[in-house]
C-alpha cells in the first residue's frame, strides 16, 4: 500500500521533530558532561596543590617552632646547668606549644651527654598535655632523631622517615603514624649541647591540614620510593612495616614520573577496576628529608559519578526534555503537516549551534502552540547549562585566586611572587637590568600574638600588608612568604640608592604605629635587600642573600635597612651593609 503525501510527511515531520529534541539532547548532555570533567579535573588539581602548599607551610611553621625553643637562652642553659627552674619554665612552655597545635604529640629537649637523656618531656595524654619527669625519662641517643640530628649545622632540621610509631613510651602515639623533627642545641661555636624534638600525629595533621575540603575527596600520600603512608584503604598504608610492598605507582601508574621527577603535577581518570571509576590528581613535593627519598607525593581522588553528578542530573532532565518535545513534534506533525517543516528545522539548526557553543536564536517563544513549548524549554534548558557553566568558571576563578594569594592579608603568595621574581630576572637578562629584592621581617611580631592573641596579630599583618603595598607602585610586587615575613620585588630597572629610599620609606610605615582594639601596637622591621646581578643569578639566590641581609640587621637588635654584599665561605650572615634612612 502506498503512503499518501500527507502521511509520509507526518511521518517524516515526526521523525525531524524527534530527531531534532534528541539531537539537543545528546549534545547539550555531552557538552555539559566536558565541561564538567574538565572542571572536576581543574578543581581536583587546584585543591592538591593548595594542600601540598598548606603542608609545606605546616612544616615551615613546625620547624619555626623548634627553632625558637632551640635558641631560647633558658634550654641552652638547661643543657648545661640541669637546673630544675630552667625545666620547670620550659615545661610550661612546652604544655602551651601542645594545645596551640593538636596534632603535636610530643616535645622534649634531649642531651647531647648521658646517652642522650631527656631533659624536659611533655606528652600529649588524650588532649591534656602532661609533664614527664624523674625517672621516667629516658636514654634516646640511640635513635636517629638524635643521632642524625646533632651533627647537623646551625640552623638545620632533622625530618624523619614518616613510619609508624613502635615506641611504646606512655604519650608517644605507639601505632600512629608519625613524623619526627629534631634540631640541635649549640651554642655559636661548638659541639650540639642537644637537640629539640617533637613528635608529629600524621593523621591529626592531615585531619586538620584537610578539614576543609569536601566529604567525598580521598587523600593520598606517598614518600619518594611510592610507599603508601595515606589511603582511603587503611590496610595500604605502610604495608612496609609489616613486611610487605604496596606502592602508588602499582595503582595509578601516572604517577610514576612524579617519583622520578620528571613531573610535578598529574591528573588520572582511574577506569573502574575494583572499586567505581575515579578522577584523581597528584602532585610531587620535594623535602628535606632523604629518609623520605626528598619528596612527597600527594593526591585527592573523587568518585566519578560524584564529579559528574551535575551531568548526570542535567541527563535526566535533558531526556525528560527531549521526550516532551517529542511527543510535542509528533502531536504537531500530525495536526500541522507541511506547516511544521519549516520551524522544527530552524530550531533543529538552533539546537546543533548551541551544542557547537553558539547561542541559540531564531526561536519561536512566542507561538502558543507545542512548537513554542518546545523552543521555550530549550530557551530554559540554554539557560540552566550556560548559569551551571557560569557557576564553575566562578568556583574555577576563586581557586586559582587561592592558590596564588596569601588568604590573611591578600597579598601575593611564595607561589605567584617567584613567578613573578622569573619573569624580572628573566626580562633584566634581555636587557640589562638590575633587580631589587626586599625581604621585610617583623621584629618581636610573637610578642603581639602571645600578649594580645591571634587576633590582634592578624589584624596588625593586614594592617602592615596594606601599607606596604600602598607604598609601591602597581609594577611593584608586594608578597607575602608566610608569618611575618614579606618580600617586595621592585619591579622596573632601579639603582641602589633608589633601592635604600624605597626600602626606608616602606619602613618608615611599618614603624608607624598600628590601632587594634584601643590600643596602638608599635612594630619595628629589618629588611635585607639583594640585587641582581651582583648577589645572585637566580630566584632562589636572590632570596636567601636578602633573607641572610634581612637576618644580620635582625642581629643589630635595633631593626633597620641592610645590602647584602660577599658573602664569605662559611659565614651565614655575610658582608652586610647597613644603610642609613635618606
Amino acid at each position: 500500500m502506498k503512503l499518501g503525501i500527507a502521511t509520509r510527511l507526518t511521518l517524516w515531520m515526526a521523525v525531524l521533530g524527534c530527531g531534532a529534541a534528541g539531537l539537543t539532547g545528546y549534545y547539550a548532555w555531552d557538552a555539559s558532561c566536558r565541561l564538567e570533567r574538565q572542571s572536576a579535573h581543574s578543581e581536583l588539581l587546584t585543591s592538591t596543590q593548595v594542600l601540598a602548599r598548606r603542608i609545606t607551610l605546616n612544616l615551615e611553621s613546625i620547624e619555626r617552632n623548634l627553632q625558637v625553643i632551640a635558641r631560647l637562652p633558658v634550654t641552652r642553659q638547661l643543657l648545661e646547668h640541669d637546673r630544675p627552674d630552667d625545666a620547670d619554665r620550659l615545661a610550661v612552655l612546652f604544655a602551651g606549644v601542645l594545645d596551640a597545635n593538636p596534632s603535636y604529640l610530643q616535645l622534649r629537649v634531649i642531651a647531647a651527654d648521658r646517652h642522650g637523656l631527656e631533659r624536659v618531656r611533655v606528652d600529649r595524654v588524650g588532649s591534656v598535655p602532661q609533664r614527664v619527669s624523674g625517672d621516667d625519662l629516658e636514654e634516646k641517643g640511640h635513635f636517629p632523631y638524635v643521632a642524625d640530628a646533632l651533627p647537623l649545622q646551625d640552623g638545620a632540621f632533622y625530618l624523619s622517615r614518616i613510619s609508624i610509631n613502635h615506641e611504646t613510651s606512655a604519650g608517644t602515639g605507639p601505632g600512629l603514624p608519625m613524623l619526627q623533627m629534631a634540631i640541635p642545641v649549640r651554642e655559636h661555636v661548638g659541639p650540639a649541647l642537644g637537640v629539640v624534638v617533637v613528635n608529629v600525629d600524621l593523621n591529626g595533621l592531615f585531619r586538620l591540614l584537610a578539614a576543609d575540603l569536601p566529604e567525598d575527596y580521598q587523600l593520598y600520600l606517598a614518600n619518594g620510593a611510592g610507599d603508601i603512608l595515606i589511603h582511603p584503604d587503611a590496610s595500604r598504608a605502610f604495608a612496609f612495616d609489616r613486611g610487605q610492598r604496596a606502592l602508588l605507582q602499582d595503582e595509578f601508574a601516572q604517577v610514576a614520573p612524579l617519583l622520578s621527577g620528571d613531573r610535578t603535577s598529574a591528573v588520572i581518570d582511574a577506569p573502574e577496576a575494583e572499586r567505581p571509576a575515579q578522577i584523581a590528581a597528584f602532585v610531587a613535593q620535594n623535602i628535606d628529608s632523604p629518609a623520605n627519598g626528598d619528596r612527597l607525593v600527594l593526591g585527592l581522588s573523587e568518585v566519578e559519578s560524584v564529579a559528574l553528578a551535575q551531568s548526570t542530573a542535567m541527563g535526566w532532565a535533558l531526556l525528560r526534555i527531549v521526550g516532551g518535545t517529542s511527543l510535542v513534534a509528533l502531536l504537531g506533525a500530525l495536526l500541522l503537516g507541511r506547516a511544521l517543516t519549516r520551524p522544527l528545522n530552524a530550531m533543529a539548526a538552533s539546537a546543533r549551534g548551541f551544542a557547537d557553543g553558539h547561542e541559540m536564536k531564531d526561536l519561536p517563544l512566542r507561538r502558543a502552540d507545542e512548537l513554542g513549548s518546545l523552543a521555550r524549554s530549550l530557551y530554559e534548558l540554554q539557560a540552566q547549562v550556560r548559569r551551571q557553566l557560569g557557576e564553575l568558571r566562578h568556583k574555577q576563578d576563586e581557586l586559582a585566586h587561592l592558590s596564588q594569594h596569601d588568604s590573611l592579608t591578600g597579598l601575593a603568595n611564595r607561589r605567584l611572587f617567584m613567578d613573578r621574581l622569573e619573569q624580572a630576572l628573566a626580562q633584566a637578562r634581555r636587557h640589562g637590568h638590575r633587580v631589587f629584592l626586599l625581604f621585610i621581617d617583623l621584629d618581636d611580631f610573637k610578642i603581639i600574638n602571645d600578649r594580645h592573641g591571634h587576633s590582634a596579630g592578624d589584624e596588625v599583618l593586614r594592617v602592615l600588608a596594606q601599607r606596604l603595598q600602598a607604598q609601591v607602585r602597581e609594577l611593584d610586587t608586594v608578597a607575602r612568604l608566610g608569618g611575618d615575613e614579606f618580600v617586595v620585588l621592585l619591579g622596573d630597572a632601579v639603582d641602589s640608592a633608589q633601592a635604600s629610599v624605597v626600602a626606608h620609606k616602606l619602613l618608615n610605615a611599618l614603624r608607624e604605629p598600628v590601632p587594634v582594639a584601643g590600643m596602638a601596637l608599635v612594630i619595628d622591621a629589618s629588611i635585607g635587600v639583594s640585587n641582581f646581578p651582583e648577589d645572585g643569578q637566580s630566584a632562589s639566590e636572590l632570596l636567601a642573600h636578602a633573607d641572610r641581609a634581612m637576618y644580620a640587621i635582625k642581629a643589630l637588635g635595633a631593626g633597620g635597612v641592610g645590602f647584602i654584599g660577599q658573602v664569605m665561605p662559611g659565614d651565614a650572615s655575610g658582608d652586610v651593609r647597613s644603610v642609613p634612612a635618606g
